[in-house]
Order: structure tokens, then sequence, then C-alpha cells
């Protein structure tokens, strides 16, 4: 992102503004340089937003005045209304941003580096799982005879049979389907720059097929693989479909389905990982598969053990 483009996205709070412009210079060059990912970098930056007019309004008048005890204090406050995960994700920010702030001689010591987060462990990730039977359902549910069923069905059976991120997928280009080795592949580039390649499943072969012949895309290599409908025609446009259209786009699709179940995009990776567990995979593969660095990752998906829940919470007979 340019310069010009986060100080246009973000304002240096007053507390930065008073400890002079090396430190406002310093404070949007955290954002700009150390922070690629566009994700954490709204969620950094809406935390030291918070953090900092909290400081200023307990009456500390430069970000030089902030102690460790105006970080706990507020880390105490961000538990009463936020879950855990996310506190401790704000509390990263606050400790990287001072990391940074310290190494440009804006400040002599990080004031948060001494402060804990709230106690967190999981074992099992949250995001809603379909069933087999469901996710077939919703898929079955697609009217595939238009341009936007076909991307629909083409968009959610990557993140099913390829366990890719809606990140990753939406930032594909028509190019990142490819032939090899007789088998259709798809190239997705995941976080941290990765590039992660997968042969496709003969169903996802199938749907990207009829969606990149069906939609005419093929001749435009370069282009975005999933893209925004042109309002009032129907056919497919040059934007590339925003993750917030997307996860409406799941939620519709769901509803019109008689899915009750409240999924969202992270819920078809999630299913996929499950139903390859559930037939014999190992985690170890699931692991390379979705492109995690540990199977401690990979473990948060696997939904295995609801099933055996469910069926000893029936044994409860009264």
């Amino acid at each position: 992102m340019t310069e010009l483009a986060i100080r246009e996205s973000i304002a240096p709070p007053a507390l930065i503004v008073a400890a002079g412009e090396r430190a406002g210079v310093r404070f949007l060059e955290f954002f700009a340089s150390a922070i690629r990912n566009p994700h954490t970098r709204r969620a950094y930056a809406r935390a030291a937003g918070d953090f900092l007019a909290w400081c200023a309004q307990a009456g500390v008048p430069s970000i030089t005045g902030v102690q460790p005890l105006h970080v706990a204090t507020w880390i105490e406050l961000q538990t009463a209304t936020h879950a855990a995960p996310t506190v401790k994700q704000r509390l990263a920010a606050i400790r990287h941003l001072f990391d940074w702030l310290v190494t440009g001689q804006i400040m002599p010591l990080n004031p948060a580096a001494s402060v804990r987060g709230p106690a967190h462990s999981a074992r099992t990730g949250v995001t809603p799982v379909l069933e087999p039977t469901e996710a077939r359902q919703l898929l079955d549910a697609i009217d595939v005879t238009t341009p936007i069923g076909l991307r629909d069905r083409a968009l959610i059976g990557l993140m099913v049979f390829s366990f890719a991120r809606v990140g990753a997928a939406l930032a594909m280009r028509v190019e990142d389907v490819y032939m090899q080795q007789r088998r259709l592949w798809v190239r997705l580039r995941e976080k941290g720059g990765k590039v992660h390649a997968m042969p496709c499943h003969h169903t996802l072969e199938a749907w990207l097929h009829a969606y990149i012949d069906g939609t005419g895309i093929a001749a435009e290599p370069k282009g975005p693989l999933f893209r925004t409908i042109t309002r009032g025609t129907g056919q497919l446009s040059s934007t590339p479909l925003p993750q917030a259209n997307a996860y409406a786009m799941v939620r519709r699709r769901a509803a019109a389905a008689g899915i009750g179940t409240k999924i969202g995009n992270h819920t078809f990776r999630a299913t996929g990982i499950t139903a390859y567990l559930k037939n014999g995979g190992t985690l170890e593969n699931a692991a390379a598969m979705a492109n995690h660095a540990s199977t401690r990752t990979t473990q948060l998906y696997d939904r295995r053990h609801d099933d055996v829940s469910l069926d000893e919470i029936e044994r409860i007979r009264l």
C-alpha cells in the first residue's frame, strides 16, 4: 500500500500528533512497511486507534506518556466486551506498534511488553461445519443456468474441495486454473505470499470448466476468476468479487436451500477438511492440502468427534 493510501485510510491519533512529526511518520510507516496483509492492517489500525483514543480520554498527553498500567487497564476493559482471542489479537497489535516506535527511537520502552492477555486454549474451532448431505443440499439448490449460479457453485466447490481460504480464492486469476499432468489444477496465493498448488477433485474440475467456459472468461487469463455481476445485465463484470459480497452470497444460498446452520465463507474449508478426515484421510496430508504450517491448526477444523458427542448425548434417557 502506498504512503498516500495509508495516510488517507489511517489518520494518526491525537497522542501520536502530540509527540511530533517523527512520531507521526513512524506510526504510518508501521502500517505501510511492517504489515503486508490488508486484513491484519485494518484490525491493527482499529485496535491502535481504539487504545490511543481511550488513553487520550484517560488524560495521557502524548504517546510517550503511555505506561504499562494504561495498557493493562485497557486490556481488562476489553475482556468485558470481546472474546479472549480478539483481546489477545488487540494486545498483539499494541505490542507490535510500540516495538516499532521503540526501534524508531520514539519511545524508550514498550509499555505493553509486560502486560499479559487473557488465557485462552482452543482444541476445536468455532467455525460452523456442514454435514456432507447439507453441503450437497446447498450446492444442488444453486441454479446453474445463469452466470451467477455457475460462479457461486464454482466458488463454494473450490473452498470445499481444495480447502481454500476465501481470501485466496477471491484473489485468483483465470490463469490460476490450469492443466497439468492431464488434470486441472488450481493455484492459490495464501497468507504470507505463499503460492500453493492443488490438483482438482473431479467434481470441482467439472464445475470450474462449466463456469469458465460458460461465462467466456477463458479469453481473459489475467482477469479475476470470481467477479461481480453487472447490475441489470446478469453478466459477469471485470471487477473482482469482494469478500463481503461472497459472505452475503453464501448466507443467501444457505437460506434458499433451507440450511439452518449460520454458516460463513470459512465453513466450506472446515467442511471439506472434516469430510476428508472422515473418509480415511490423514491429519498430516490434510495439513499439507490446507497449507497449514502445523497439524495443530488443522485439528481445529477436525469435527469428527462432534458425531461421537452427539451419540453420547442421546444416551441420556429419562
